[in-house]
């Protein structure tokens, strides 16, 4: 075994991982579907959604185990902008939109 399990990454969804201290890690092939919901999510919510709201709209989701983490994430799935679109609103709500240490 290569990795400890205190080092290894959690999958959220297929191409989207989490590690232990809260970094989460991205597949370059998820680009445009990050892009896209972030796109689709603007209009219903009326907010400014850019790709990290999604990603941290994920990971709520996925905590709350309304994402199965083997199920591929695709921009053209309404229950996924349903469930995402929840998380957004909250992270607007409760944080200001402020989703990383930079912000």
């Amino acid at each position: 075994m290569s990795e400890t399990d205190e080092n290894s990454d959690q999958q959220i969804v297929p191409g989207i991982s989490i590690s232990s201290s809260g970094q989460a890690s991205v597949d370059p092939s998820l680009a445009d579907v990050l892009f896209d919901l972030a796109l689709q999510l603007e209009g219903p919510t009326d907010l400014p959604v850019d790709v990290e709201h999604v990603l941290a709209a994920i990971v709520l989701a996925s905590r709350n185990g309304e994402l199965a983490p083997d199920k591929p994430l695709r921009s053209n799935d309404p229950a996924l902008a349903g469930i995402l679109e929840t998380h957004v609103r909250t992270i607007f709500a409760e944080y200001g939109g402020k989703v990383g240490k930079d912000d």
